[in-house]
């Protein structure tokens, strides 16, 4: 099974890919390089989530509504809780 990946984007404006380990709405658990974790949650608009890697501000550029869509689409079966 291939890894999930997705783009973060960094203060300055850098693209940097993550591996996700794991994805909820409320929260989502991504790996960087080989071995440093970050947990990105919800900003308070629920339009991007945000996390710190070593005092960097790491912002995923989509919206908790969307992520639970792809939650959704991705297993069907699964309760969704609000």
């Amino acid at each position: 099974m291939e890894s999930e990946k997705i783009k973060l984007k960094g203060e300055t404006g850098q693209i940097i890919e993550a591996v996700v380990l794991s994805k909820h709405a409320d929260r989502i658990e991504v790996v960087i390089g080989e071995s440093v974790r970050c947990v990105l949650t919800p900003t308070r608009n629920m339009l991007s989530y945000v996390g710190n890697v070593r005092g960097r501000e790491l912002i995923y550029d989509r919206s908790r509504a969307d992520v639970q869509a792809e939650i959704a689409k991705r297993d069907p079966n699964r309760r969704r809780f609000r």
